[in-house]
């Protein structure tokens, strides 16, 4: 199993309303995750900071299901008003490196 970790910003002040989304996440979004692979998946929040887990038995595979879907594309587009991107580069995830593992 693939253990992956996501970096993400928030813009100031939008805590309150990235929980709200979250809360009522659509049953499609719900859907393609498991379509794609992704369990154990959790959000952590820290002041504007986002730290994303999941784990997957294939994350490349998982990758190309997510980036085909419809649903997952408009989920992405949805919540863009509350993430923070890079104005350079148009990043506003960074997959991280584990780095220790304990089980």
């Amino acid at each position: 199993m693939e253990r992956i970790g996501i970096f993400y910003k928030l813009k100031a002040g939008t805590q309150e309303e990235y929980k709200k989304r979250h809360d009522n996440i659509w049953p499609e979004m719900r859907s393609i995750l498991s379509e794609a692979g992704i369990c154990n998946y959790s959000i952590w929040n820290y002041g504007e900071f986002l730290f994303g887990y999941y784990e997957t038995k294939d994350n490349e595979k998982t990758q190309k299901i997510l980036n085909r879907s419809d649903v997952f594309i408009k989920w992405r587009k949805f919540m863009e008003d509350i993430i923070v991107i890079d104005p350079e580069t148009g990043e506003k995830e960074y997959f991280m490196k584990l780095m220790f593992y304990h089980e």
